[in-house]
């Protein structure tokens, strides 16, 4: 498939920093805001877990309540397009390049040349929301210093904290929290979470901002979705966050809005025998891991160094069947030296990916660029 010439640029865009700048992305934005025309219905979803789903459930339901809505989302997983969805469709590749066009000619070569791939995506998404009357905004990494953070919201939905991205948010949960909950706005919805503190940070900070925070509710609708949708447990906790920020709005939907609009790669079954998902930490492998029990799968898998391999393979242990090891060319994945190395520690069988077999049930689970 023939890449957009905005994904010739990207390419050229390093995905992550040894060092961030904080103030690089506030100032751009503030050099070029008034040309974006964005609107003031923006929905910003920070968390570890379930961002991209909850986004998805809350864009497709404003959408089929009659408004024009945009969510962006990240990573994509097949196509750039995936990144960029605009009342139930991503985005084209000709919209891409003319906002890719559009963008050049308000930005400065230095500003261009120092936006980071996220950065420069989000403004790219914002180009293309320019007629939305709701945006869907997803954080990437973090919230507080995130590049979604610097725009206007209405409201913000806290999905689960957990552990991850620890070498830029911190070791601790307390610190994770904190950088995520500090972008909240003046309304906040807050899904179920495994951790306490994260409830004890939200009230500290919404007090110190006088926002006011919602908890999600638990509603009869999610019930019947999970037996048509076949949902694990832990989307319908998503879907029950979403219904939330919903009420909050003040939007009115139904049932129907909930059918058939799954983000895909979120615990997605390509076949009768294959599951794919895009968690990559020790929470989304928990989640997993009740999904399935007590069926066992062989596990397609590999993982980037700074992810808790040894803690997520401990955890699916129970359901796997075995490992195999499918290889990454990539300077951010493990040694696959370690991964073997830990496999024969908690006497799982490996071997390579080589091929489906229709007798077994596989789950592709792990990290993905």
């Amino acid at each position: 498939m023939k890449r957009t010439k905005l994904e010739d640029f990207l390419n050229n865009k390093p995905l992550f920093y040894d060092e961030i700048d904080y103030e690089r992305f506030p100032k751009i934005y503030n050099n070029i805001k008034d040309k974006l025309h964005i609107t003031k219905n923006v929905i910003h979803i920070i968390g570890t877990n379930g961002k991209g789903t909850t986004g998805r459930y809350i864009a497709t339901a404003l959408y089929k309540a009659g408004f024009k809505v945009g969510h962006y989302t990240s990573p994509h997983i097949l196509r750039f397009n995936e990144r960029v969805w605009i009342d139930a469709e991503d985005i084209t590749n000709d919209r891409l390049d003319e906002a890719f066009i559009e963008l050049e000619s308000i930005l400065t070569k230095q500003e261009s040349d120092a936006l980071s791939y996220f950065e420069y995506t989000t403004l790219i998404a914002m180009i293309c929301f320019k007629e939305c009357d709701y945006i869907v905004l997803e954080a990437g990494l973090g919230g507080e210093y995130d590049a979604t953070a610097v725009f206007d919201k209405i409201l913000t939905v806290v999905t689960p904290i957990d552990y991850d991205h620890q070498d830029f948010l911190g070791d601790t949960i307390e610190k994770i929290a904190t950088t995520k909950i500090n972008a909240i706005s003046n309304k906040v919805v807050i899904s179920k979470q495994k951790h306490q503190i994260v409830y004890d940070i939200a009230k500290k900070v919404a007090n110190k901002k006088g926002a006011i925070i919602y908890n999600s509710k638990e509603y009869s609708i999610s019930k019947d979705i999970l037996k048509q949708e076949d949902l694990p447990t832990y989307m319908v906790d998503n879907l029950n966050t979403a219904i939330t920020a919903l009420d909050v709005l003040g939007v009115d939907f139904s049932y129907k809005s909930f059918i058939g609009n799954r983000l895909f790669g979120r615990f997605t079954k390509l076949s009768d025998n294959i599951y794919i998902d895009v968690g990559h930490n020790v929470l989304a492998a928990q989640a997993i891991k009740n999904a399935l029990y007590p069926n066992k799968v062989v596990l397609i898998y590999n993982s980037f160094k700074d992810k808790d391999y040894k803690k997520i393979l401990e955890i699916l242990k129970p359901i796997i069947k075995r490992v195999e090891i499918l290889e990454v060319n990539n300077q951010r994945i493990e040694q696959i030296t370690k991964i073997k190395s830990y496999l024969n520690k908690l006497n799982v069988k490996y071997d390579y990916f080589k091929n489906i077999k229709k007798k077994d049930t596989y789950l592709v689970f792990g990290s993905f660029a």
